[in-house]
């Protein structure tokens, strides 16, 4: 509960709108969407969706089978009220990803743009893992966004594990392949510089 109440408290009061990892649109992971060439129908589950605006972007792009996930229902109900009518064409799913119910190897591509580098404890990175290795159907992509070695120590408040493409391989192990990656400097709406690495994996058939 504690990490939940922390979320929500990020996603309350005037600045919820512009947290320090916010940008309005996910430039590179909706270009390497794009570029995967996947079914518009096919599953797609967004992990730690905030209050990013991908789930209308892949809307916007056609695709029609959504899931956003994530523990704040602050961050839930504000995507929600933007999206108005278009909320429907969505799943959505309040809770912590490394304890939350999921389908069993439904899942085509499962995004993740700064959720999974919050996990510091061995504990929590296997939960992580297991719940990405239940839901993500052989074949499948998953898109992982990290605080790359050159970032802060911290982020919202709360210590990060910064990684490299290595490490990122290693955690995963032999069942996922890399297809490519990159380096990203985002820049806070406060003006503070964070570089992120954006991995595109695939899971084995």
């Amino acid at each position: 509960m504690a990490l939940k109440n922390h979320w929500e408290q990020v996603y309350s009061g005037t600045t919820s709108s512009k947290p320090g990892w916010y940008t309005p649109h996910l430039q590179a992971s909706l270009c390497w969407v794009n570029q995967l060439d996947i079914p518009l129908y096919a599953p797609i589950i967004d992990v730690g969706c905030g209050i990013s605006t991908f789930s209308e972007d892949l809307i916007d792009a056609e695709y029609r089978t959504i899931t956003v996930l994530d523990i704040s229902g602050k961050a839930l109900s504000t995507v929600k009220k933007r999206l108005g009518r278009k909320k429907s064409m969505v799943t959505w799913l309040e809770g912590d990803i490394t304890s939350v119910e999921l389908p069993i190897h439904y899942y085509e591509l499962w995004h993740d743009r700064a959720v999974f580098h919050f996990f510091t404890e061995k504990q929590q990175q296997r939960q992580y893992r297991k719940q990405l290795f239940n839901a993500l159907r052989p074949g499948g992509h998953l898109i992982l966004g990290t605080f790359a070695p050159e970032a802060p120590p911290k982020c919202s408040g709360l210590p990060v594990r910064r990684y490299t493409v290595a490490e990122l391989e290693g955690f995963l192990g032999s069942e996922f392949v890399l297809r490519q990656h990159r380096k990203q400097q985002h820049v806070t709406p406060g003006g503070k510089g964070q570089m992120y690495l954006f991995c595109h994996f695939q899971r084995r058939e």
